[in-house]
């Protein structure tokens, strides 16, 4: 009964949203579960029936099933995208999700480094080592950019622009934007790249991946993690370190030195500046820390 609509909404993310193919399935994945409530509940509404107190019900039970308050939040914002498609097409007249509340959710402040503890941990690569070289290079790269890892592993030897300062990603959903690049990696990729990566047999279909492994195809994520986490170790640094640890602490100090959030925002690659304003609440515990710190009325008596 629901499978038209499905169809329908596939394309829409496809063609109009021009969503990756994870990212669709994810769409449609959460679709599914709604369908799956009704046919439990032996609720046979089509999308149009759909009511508020069918979606509220649902939620409340996917609650006593133990879901996550973060996966309830992505299901209802998979279900509102849906009903905006359905109200796009006139297949309904009203949006049932419209008062439809979320869970609140406690948002954790991750992990950051100092730069400090950045180049600490930059100071325990062996650049004598080919492996060393990359990696230097790689670690500048998603400090001087705030990358994600995947954005980092995919990064194309095409889309540097290091004559003018520039690199261009491909973030979530396959959108692309312009992100400046620091003195230090164009150093560091220019020398991998003359140096290291030329010495490299690459694998057909890697040709443009700039960070290879020693076999000649683009490292994983897993690989990046786990020499990230050696260097830390060695460093004796005690923090829940990742590759997005670097991303984090990218934003962190551009806040913290008063860099306009847009800019931050758009550097970043974030579509809603709500997911930014996460860096503002470090930024206050920061201006906290210091206070009680430096400031005679906040020392203890």
């Amino acid at each position: 009964m629901w499978e038209p609509y499905k169809k329908g909404f596939k394309i829409h993310l496809q063609l109009e949203r021009s969503l990756s193919d994870n990212s669709v399935e994810a769409y449609l994945s959460d679709l599914d579960k709604f369908i799956r409530y009704l046919e439990l509940t032996t609720n046979r509404k089509v999308p149009e029936a759909v009511e508020l107190k069918d979606l509220q019900q649902f939620v409340r039970w996917i609650t006593e099933l133990g879901m996550m308050p973060s996966s309830q939040s992505r299901i209802i914002s998979g279900l509102r995208s849906f009903y905006r498609y359905c109200l796009i097409e006139g297949i309904c007249r009203q949006d049932p999700t419209l008062l439809l509340e979320a869970p609140r959710q406690k948002r954790t402040l991750p992990d950051v480094l100092s730069f400090g503890e950045i180049e600490k941990i930059s100071a325990q690569i062996d650049l004598s080592t080919p492996e060393g070289g990359r990696n230097k290079a790689i670690l500048e790269t998603l400090y001087s950019c705030g990358l994600r890892v995947s954005e980092l592993v995919n990064l194309r030897i095409s889309a540097l622009y290091l004559d003018d300062g520039y690199i261009r990603v491909t973030g979530k959903g396959d959108k692309e934007r312009l992100v400046p690049i620091g003195h230090a990696a164009i150093r560091f990729i220019n020398i991998y790249l003359q140096d290291i990566r030329v010495h490299i047999t690459v694998k057909a279909g890697s040709e443009d991946i700039l960070f290879l492994n020693r076999r000649g195809s683009r490292l994983s994520r897993v690989m990046i993690f786990l020499f990230l986490k050696d260097l830390v170790k060695k460093a004796g640094i005690s923090k829940n370190i990742s590759p997005h640890t670097f991303r984090h602490s990218f934003a962190t100090h551009l806040v913290e030195g008063g860099a306009d959030l847009r800019a931050v925002q758009e550097m970043l690659g974030h579509e809603s500046i709500t997911t930014t304003e996460i860096y503002t609440h470090i930024d206050r515990e920061y201006l906290r820390d210091t206070l009680h710190q430096f400031h005679p009325a906040f020392r203890p008596k």
